[in-house]
């Protein structure tokens, strides 16, 4: 990978070489880690790239074009794209869900029942869920993941949390419409299948599948070719294993490259969490993310539609630790706001590293990161595929390595 020279960017070449000795010595010499891609750029130029490890537990090397599962990662993707239909005037942000969904028009909140006993009707919820409420993820869905509640449980039951291959866009929003909210849409924030929702929505849309709407007006726009739902055959050895951790032990491969499930054509492309593609291709989304939703010339959406997307939208600006009842989520809850599609940092000090006001970022389940800086003009993109990403805590020691190697701030 081309790189230009950091310092003539304003960092400090030893200060981020020791973030290379703290991924090997902490990461990948002891196991806790298989592999690790990181991409460091400012203004959209590569000023920093290391790799690591192993791609799979046969010991192929890994390599720039390695393959990755960005699980959640996805979710920003699919926000974009519905952005550029709210900006064309197909939907707006506070219509109905139920106006492009019509199987959410008579779901209900929570009020009791789940495992052997049948759920009671939901309570109509007196304002309807809408857009915006899947974009920030208040719209009373969950995961089935969290394993809180006898919703989540439903969750299980119905499959949503592996839908890729059992079920169409249409199956999964038939199932998903049966079980009742959390909560009241716009009442608290829950991590959960809203982006999934949301990637349904547009394909209802555009009349497109998602894979094709990310591709003609996303990816091929922005020269991402290496990011799909499925691995093609001829890049199927550039997929790396996944790996699941393990208590007091090695991780373990739960998704084989030679088997993997992202080898099959999927039946429900999964806005949420889907996506499959390399760390040049994810840095160039980055780029574009920077530059206020343009790259190269080719404008994806407008500044201002950026400027909403990374604003705060939780009630009374509040941050995660007063509104979240997550118990999962790719997010840090102190100083971190919501937007449409990002966590973004509204306050810098209480998130206890260092970070600029208006950063936004998200990450996947499988330990991948990116962070996008636009006071300091920053981008980081972190690659490996270690399952859960709350194992340890490498994204607030990367940022706290990135921001000490910084010599040259734009504040």
């Amino acid at each position: 990978m081309e790189l230009v020279d950091a310092e003539s960017r304003g960092f400090d070449p030893e200060r981020l070489q020791r973030i290379d000795d703290f991924l090997a010595d902490r990461y990948i010499d002891t196991g806790r880690l298989p592999n690790a891609q990181l991409l460091i750029a400012r203004d959209g130029d590569p000023v920093h790239f290391a790799q690591f490890g192993s791609l799979r537990a046969d010991g192929t090397a890994i390599r720039e074009d390695a393959l990755f599962r960005i699980a959640s990662m996805t979710k920003p993707v699919t926000s974009i794209a519905f952005m550029q239909l709210v900006e064309q005037c197909k939907v707006a942000l506070d219509d109905p869900v139920a106006r492009v969904l019509p199987e959410f028009a008579d779901i209900g909140v929570y009020t009791g029942g789940g495992g052997a006993v049948p759920f009671a009707p939901g309570e109509r919820v007196g304002q309807p869920m809408r857009f915006i409420d899947l974009l920030t993820h208040m719209s009373g869905l969950t995961y089935g993941f969290q394993n809180r509640t006898s919703v989540d449980a439903a969750y299980r039951d119905a499959g949503l949390d592996m839908a890729r291959l059992e079920m169409t866009s249409d199956d999964y929003i038939a199932a998903l419409a049966k079980i009742p909210l959390e909560f009241a849409p716009g009442e608290r924030w829950n991590y959960s299948v809203s982006t999934d929702v949301l990637g349904v929505a547009v394909e209802r849309l555009s009349g497109m599948s998602l894979g094709e709407y990310f591709e003609r007006h996303i990816f091929a726009p922005l020269g991402m070719t290496d990011t799909g739902f499925d691995v093609a055959a001829d890049r199927a050895d550039r997929l790396g294993d996944a790996w699941g951790y393990v208590p007091g032990g090695n991780p373990r491969v739960v998704d084989s490259a030679e088997k993997s499930r992202m080898l099959k054509p999927s039946r429900f492309r999964s806005g949420g969490g889907g996506l499959v593609g390399t760390i040049a291709d994810y840095h160039r989304f980055c780029t574009m993310l920077l530059n206020r939703g343009e790259l190269d010339g080719v404008r994806i959406v407008a500044p201002k539609t950026m400027d909403l997307m990374t604003a705060n939208h939780l009630p009374g600006n509040a941050d995660l630790t007063e509104v979240s009842r997550s118990a999962f989520s790719e997010a840090a809850n102190a100083g971190t706001g919501f937007g449409l599609g990002f966590a973004t940092v509204i306050d810098p000090a209480h998130t206890l590293i260092p970070a600029s006001r208006g950063e936004f970022y998200w990450g996947g389940v499988y330990s991948t990161a990116f962070f996008v800086d636009p006071v300091e003009r920053i981008t980081m993109v972190f690659m490996t595929q270690l399952y859960p990403s709350s194992t340890y805590p490498i994204r607030r020691q990367l940022k706290t390595l990135i921001y000490s190697a910084l010599i040259r701030s734009n504040v």
